[in-house]
Parts: structure tokens; C-alpha cells; sequence
């Protein structure tokens, strides 16, 4: 089976470019199922029920969240009712929502898409994200449950990222990191089977600073001073992100490569 996993989709330009440009992408690469983190979808800053909508009906089978997640105070009722939210495992026992869902395939494949948030560097203390994805796997083993399992990293550190690959091998088919929006070149398949990239990066404007206009985030830069809100940048988005093909039988990785598509980042 074909899983595609897109970054944080960021604000207008990363919108525009999943809803003119996923579909075809699904059907070139022979996409199965898709997660899309819509994390910085709605100004940059969270998503909203109507853009989450509008990623779904371009072709996201799944949409993750991050510590943006409720951002918009309409997801806190929208994330409960839609049940292709996966938010993360670890954000608040009261959250509303899934941090975990199991989905069905046209085909009739099951696949587990999990969300955990990182403590490293992060602006609020989370709860373990490796104790809160443990029972996760542990109840949808490869293979059995489930014929493929993604696991989307949303954290600052590069070491806690990796670490959680490790610590999610041979377990998961997928574990991708986000939230840092730069892409990484490393993706790769660990020694147990599980795909894995450090940072899936942004599908936004990469002609700015991490998915925002640059006039801003360089003032702030070099004077220490702010002058006005960080607004996303609005040129030509780059889809970014990873595709893994996974063995039925096992669930684990056969091969991943990294996708680039429009923008400045397309390498054709």
C-alpha cells in the first residue's frame, strides 16, 4: 500500500496548493491513503472546520493537528465531530477528540494514524509522548490489526524525533516529524522496518521565514522589536512531504522517498 504523508500545510498558499494539486499527486504516485497535518492551515495559526473541510475534500484522508491544535475555538467542538481529526495523544486529557484512529481504505485496509506532541523545547510542559503512543501500538500490532500504522512527531528536536523512530521501529510503518517546517534529508527505513524522516516540512511558501512573510520575523531578527503580527507568506506554495509503500503482510516499510512538488523546493 501507497501512504503519502504532507507537512504542515500553512496558511493560504499551502491551502491553494493541496486543493489544486493533491488530487493529481494521489493518482501520479498511486496513493492509497493520505495524512495531511493541517496544523498552520487557517493564518498560521491553527485550523479551522471550514479549511479543514476544504482539505479533506481535496483528497486528505486524515488530517493531524499540533500544539496549534485548538487555536481555533471551533475545533474544540469540530475535532469531536469529525472523525478524520486526529489530534494529539498527549495535548490534555480534556482535549476533545482522538489522539489515535484507526481508518478503512477503499480497499479495505486498515491504518493507524497517531499524533504525538514532544516536550523538548516546546512552550508548554505535554505529558510523555513516548508512554502515550506505547499502548497505541501495542493494542494494533502490524500485521494483524492493522496492515500499515503512521505515527506524526510534532515537536521542535531533532534528537526527540529520532528518538521516537527508535523507539516506534518495527511497530510502525511510518513516523514522521513536523512542526519545524524546514524538510529534512533524511528519510530512510530504520533497521526494524519503520520509514522515517526527521521533518516532513511545510507545504507553504518557502520564499519566507518557516511559512511567514519575511518582513516581520527579520525585523524582529535584528531589532528585538516587534512591529506588527506575523501574516503567512502568499507566493507559490511547495507540497512537501513523504511517500512510503508498505508490505501487507507485515506492515512495514518497503521503500520511502521524499516528495517535493511546486514552489521554490521542486526539483524538476
Amino acid at each position: 500500500m501507497k501512504v503519502l504523508f504532507l507537512g504542515d500545510v500553512m496558511g493560504r498558499a499551502g491551502r491553494t496548493a493541496i486543493r489544486d494539486r493533491l488530487a493529481p499527486l494521489k493518482e501520479e504516485l498511486g496513493v492509497e491513503f493520505c495524512v495531511v497535518n493541517g496544523e498552520n492551515a487557517t493564518g498560521g495559526a491553527g485550523l479551522s472546520p471550514d479549511h479543514a473541510r476544504l482539505l479533506l475534500d481535496a483528497g486528505a484522508d486524515a488530517l493531524t493537528l499540533g500544539d496549534h491544535a485548538f487555536d481555533q475555538k471551533e475545533m474544540l467542538q469540530f475535532a469531536e465531530a469529525e472523525p478524520r481529526i486526529v489530534r494529539p495523544l498527549n495535548f490534555s486529557k480534556a482535549a476533545p477528540g482522538r489522539g489515535a484512529r484507526i481508518f478503512e481504505t477503499a480497499r479495505g485496509r486498515r491504518v493507524l494514524v497517531a499524533q504525538v506532541l514532544g516536550q523538548v523545547f516546546m512552550k508548554r510542559p505535554f505529558d510523555d509522548p513516548f508512554s502515550a503512543i506505547e499502548p497505541v501500538l501495542k493494542n494494533a500490532p502490524l500485521g494483524g490489526a492493522v496492515q500499515a500504522a503512521l505515527v506524526d512527531m510534532h515537536c521542535e528536536a531533532t534528537s526527540e524525533k529520532m528518538a521516537m523512530g527508535h523507539f516506534c521501529d518495527g511497530r510502525a510503518s511510518v513516523v514522521v516529524g513536523t512542526h519545524t517546517h524546514v524538510p529534512t534529508a533524511d528519510a530512510a527505513i530504520l533497521p526494524g522496518g519503520t520509514a522515517y524522516q526527521t521533518d516532513a516540512g511545510m507545504c507553504g511558501d518557502y520564499d519566507s521565514v518557516i511559512g511567514m512573510d519575511k518582513a516581520e520575523p527579520m525585523r524582529r531578527f535584528l531589532t528585538g522589536m516587534p512591529r506588527g503580527r506575523f501574516e503567512p507568506a502568499m507566493g507559490e506554495a511547495t507540497l512537501s512531504g513523504l511517500l512510503v509503500e508498505t508490505d501487507d503482510a507485515t506492515g512495514r516499510a518497503a521503500s520511502v522517498r521524499m516528495i517535493r512538488r511546486g514552489g521554490r523546493l521542486s526539483p524538476s
